[in-house]
């Protein structure tokens, strides 16, 4: 049993050699240089596309549908047929009130007649009074039977038209409940509102509407503009503009949304009803300032994780950030006063999608878990740059930040030395330097410096396992069942 550990415990040694002997080897650290650019912070939300204004097509009359040249799909324009209804009834109604209007015209023209010849025998005296108050009458009815003949054509006349029923507006047919040879109910005379025979709606404006965050709808303004990408054009980008906020709140697997109105122009029809699709709006821009990626930042705590990567002592980090606050007075490292930037923590976030670079207070914690557990802003998670502390090989809490300030590793003369900087806003790829660097400076790109870190830690952890281990073997047998529990913690526990 003994020789077995032996074994086991040569074995494990051998292994950490081996990866002492691997991390050991020159770690290759890109830089990239600092650039102008416009770094643009944004919101971005999931939405649906809908058209703006959507026209039930109803029938006034009731029958038949006879014809029915439209489908789905189909672009009309006003005036186009798009149902013929059975026109029989209505247009035995128009030609019996044209009949009435042809009878009561000429009923009419004898009344009048009669009327004024009496007139004439009355002032003569050969009539009574009487019989001319007949005349009169008669005369008046005829008049009166007249104009209902011809109230009754009309009306027989805008039924007959209401057999067949037109496009109101130019516009596209999105949807069609009816069919040929379906009879249908008016929508005046029913007591359910009628039939709706067409859908239509016109599609060269459309609107998406998108649910964004509580969190960020403070930053979305009517009149932003906005670029919508669909998932059936992923390569295309259409512009919009931010047409309304809606006030009421929608509430999505136990999060509050508030509904926002893109409106964007469709004119070549590509967006269709229903499409889903994402919307980015520009919450601030700061264009032609000075960039640097977003991986070479990091905070004090964590820059003194990666300094020995780099070859650099993790004093000379402090003094950086005590250089930098007496030249600015002992203002260093406060917020910077861009809508996008907050006291409180080194946080790259992004929540709903709106990316934030703050700077304030670096929380305690020695060089060892804060390193590690630090990322860069990723896109479309909630990842924080600096976050807590950790307990790692410098132990202890508080003041490991010196500060507040951010860190960079410039490169000169084939060396690197800590620069502390200034940032403002950051889109997840660059981040705005306020100041500290100057154009055309090299930067240490921290990605594999952290990993490199990480795994040294990792390292570490595995050789102090593995010395108890060592240490254990070597007590007599009577104590070998206490000791059995210190050395089979396996690497990377």
């Amino acid at each position: 049993m003994i020789e077995l550990r032996k074994i086991l415990v040569a074995l494990i040694a051998v292994a950490v050699t081996a990866c002492a002997q691997k991390s050991s080897t020159a770690l290759v650290i890109e830089t990239a240089p600092v650039e102008r650019r416009s770094i643009v912070l944004s919101v971005q939300a999931n939405g649906t596309v809908e058209p703006v204004n959507i026209v039930e097509v109803k029938s006034k009359a009731s029958g038949t549908i006879i014809k029915m040249p439209v489908d789905i799909g189909a672009s009309v324009k006003a005036g186009d047929l798009l149902v013929q209804i059975d026109p029989r009834d209505v247009q035995n109604q128009y030609d019996q009130a044209a009949a009435d209007v042809s009878s009561g015209t000429v009923s009419r023209a004898t009344a009048l007649a009669q009327r004024n010849r009496s007139a004439e025998l009355y002032k003569q005296k050969i009539i009574t009074a009487q019989e001319m108050d007949a005349a009169t009458l008669a005369f008046a009815n005829a008049d009166a039977a007249l104009i209902k003949a011809r109230t009754n054509l009309s009306i027989a006349r805008l039924r007959l038209a209401d057999a067949t029923v037109t496009a109101p507006t130019n516009g596209t047919i999105i949807e069609k409940p009816v069919s040929l040879g379906m009879v249908i109910t008016s929508a005046t005379s029913s007591a359910s509102g009628g039939t709706t025979i067409l859908r239509m709606a016109d599609l060269s404006k459309v609107r998406m509407r998108a649910f964004v965050n509580e969190t960020d709808i403070g930053n979305v303004k009517p009149g932003q503009v906005a670029t919508v990408t669909v998932d059936a054009f992923p390569n295309r980008r259409f512009t919009g503009i931010v047409e309304q906020v809606e006030p009421s709140a929608v509430v999505q697997s136990s999060v509050t949304m508030f509904p926002v109105l893109v409106s964007l122009n469709n004119f070549d029809g590509a967006l269709k009803p229903g499409m889903n699709g994402q919307v980015t709006m520009e919450v601030a821009r700061h264009d032609n300032v000075l960039a640097v990626p977003s991986d070479a930042i990091r905070n004090a705590r964590d820059a003194a994780t990666v300094a020995s990567m780099l070859g650099v002592a993790p004093d000379s980090i402090k003094a950086a950030l005590a250089s930098a606050r007496a030249a600015r007075g002992g203002g260093f490292g406060a917020a910077s006063s861009t809508p996008a930037t907050l006291a409180g923590g080194d946080t790259a976030r992004r929540r709903g999608g709106t990316a934030r670079v703050t700077q304030g207070g670096s929380g305690g914690g020695g060089a060892g878990g804060g390193g590690a557990a630090s990322s860069t802003g990723r896109r479309g998670g909630f990842s924080r740059q600096g976050g807590g502390g950790g307990a790692g090989a410098g132990g202890g809490g508080g003041g490991g930040g010196g500060g507040g300030g951010m860190i960079v590793f410039v490169k000169q003369n084939g060396k690197f030395s800590p620069r502390a900087v200034r940032v403002g806003i950051s889109d997840f790829d660059y981040t705005e330097i306020l100041n500290g660097l100057k154009l055309g400076d090299q930067v240490a790109l921290l990605g594999p410096a952290v990993l490199q870190a990480q795994r040294e830690q990792v390292q570490a952890r595995v050789r102090a396992g593995t010395g108890a281990g060592l240490q254990q073997t070597t007590t007599p047998a009577g104590g070998g069942g206490g000791g059995g529990g210190g050395g089979g913690r396996p690497p990377g526990s």
